[in-house]
């Protein structure tokens, strides 16, 4: 993934990369978009809402200690 020129984005596919993945990725930049354009609309919350309550914690950091899960109280896309 590269921004040769303000404003673009290329993706150039990796060997093990199939077409539906990609597809996959690209949805996901929609959507997000989708979510950017929410938050400037006054559609969602501009503190609370999926980009700014976003976390890139691994699934295992919502482990405690005594091994039973975090309660996950933030807002989340459905995508």
């Amino acid at each position: 993934m590269s921004w040769p020129v303000a404003g673009t984005l290329i993706l150039s596919r990796q060997s093990l990369q199939d077409k539906q993945e990609l597809d996959s990725f690209c949805d996901a930049l929609i959507y997000i978009k989708q979510e950017i354009n929410d938050i400037e609309e006054g559609r969602m919350d501009v503190r609370t809402n999926p980009l700014t309550m976003a976390t890139t914690h691994s699934g295992t950091s919502y482990i405690q200690a005594n091994g039973t899960a975090f309660l996950w109280d933030r807002q989340h896309s459905l995508l």
